[in-house]
């Protein structure tokens, strides 16, 4: 009996160094993005943190830094550069304030429809171009996925049927030169200011209106101060995921590995499940009562915006080139 007992306690005791051990190999990593949960961003780290979890046999864990608690996406870029955040996803349009070429991505109508976007964004050879761009033109991180939040669309306090409607308006985009040459192109005046400014500035008329994606509208309730939701589908809402330069020195070739692999689910999966959200969270406004003007004539916008496509794009420089053009060619 007193043998059995030193078994059993020795057992215990040789579990609980094991777990110990288990929890000190463990690493925790910080994911930060500035949108709320239940949005593509979240979508993205909830499939990241699952499979990198798994992979590494739970000895990477990812932690969520969501609603910018960590930053705008200008600061969290910055963070990750000096490596004080070691992953973050970012809107392509945002990375062109250290990235100026990444504003192709912002292109109006680059894009034909959903699918278009979500084959572009999973296309291995537009990853790759992507991934060239970021490490050729910036230091301190690394692209190691895509991402979506849908299309964008404008939205305000007045219905906007054709290009017409913009003109005097003042609406607030993101800072890229392809927006301040498109939006001015289309009459309207471009403003720029961070994500989390834009529901005071259209409530006290700072701006006229603003333009994100159907879900992002929702979930940060700016539909309470713009309640007009015009479906222009003018840009894709596309998004960079990001590990610092210095995480990923760190990491040994297995460690890196599992990392990619983990980020590959996002380019794979994570677009299709973003347009999801769209759809739930159109449905969702007009249960609310939210106007959705859906007979927008895209063509009175398409006619200024294609002319941009080629001339914006050279004008970026040729890693924007080469991305349009591939993205351009896929069926």
């Amino acid at each position: 009996m007193r043998n059995r007992r030193k078994f059993i306690g020795a057992a215990v005791a040789a579990t609980a160094m094991l777990a110990t051990a288990n929890a000190q190999e463990a690493k925790h990593y910080r994911f930060a993005h500035d949108q709320q949960l239940n949005t593509g961003y979240s979508v993205a780290y909830d499939m990241f943190s699952a499979r990198l979890k798994k992979l590494s046999k739970g000895t990477m864990i990812v932690d969520q830094y969501p609603g910018a608690q960590l930053g705008q996406e200008p600061q969290l870029l910055q963070l990750v550069k000096s490596g004080d955040i070691e992953f973050a996803i970012v809107s392509s349009a945002n990375t062109a304030t250290i990235s100026p070429q990444a504003g192709v991505m912002s292109l109006h109508f680059l894009f034909r429809n959903a699918d278009h976007v979500i084959k572009s964004l999973a296309d291995q050879q537009v990853i790759d171009a992507i991934k060239a761009m970021i490490d050729e033109t910036t230091q301190g991180l690394h692209v190691i996925a895509t991402g979506s939040q849908g299309v964008r669309n404008i939205y305000s306090k007045k219905e906007i049927h054709s290009v017409g409607d913009l003109k005097g308006i003042k609406i607030r985009v993101q800072a890229t030169a392809t927006e301040d040459a498109i939006f001015p192109a289309y009459g309207a005046q471009t403003v720029h200011m961070p994500f989390g400014s834009v529901y005071t500035s259209l409530q006290t008329g700072v701006v006229d209106a603003a333009e994100n994606s159907i879900n992002v509208y929702l979930v940060n309730k700016h539909y309470e101060v713009a309640p007009v939701l015009n479906i222009t589908e003018h840009e894709a809402n596309n998004a960079l995921v990001y590990v610092s330069d210095k995480l990923w020195q760190s990491l040994s070739a297995e460690q890196k590995q599992w990392v990619t692999t983990a980020a590959e689910e996002i380019s794979a999966r994570e677009p299709a499940r973003a347009f999801e959200l769209e759809k739930s969270a159109a449905a969702k406004l007009k249960s609310i009562g939210v106007k959705i003007v859906e007979d927008v004539d895209k063509k009175s916008f398409t006619t200024i915006a294609d002319p941009y496509l080629d001339k914006l794009a050279r004008e970026l420089g040729p890693h924007a080139e080469k991305i349009k053009n591939l993205i351009r060619a896929i069926n």
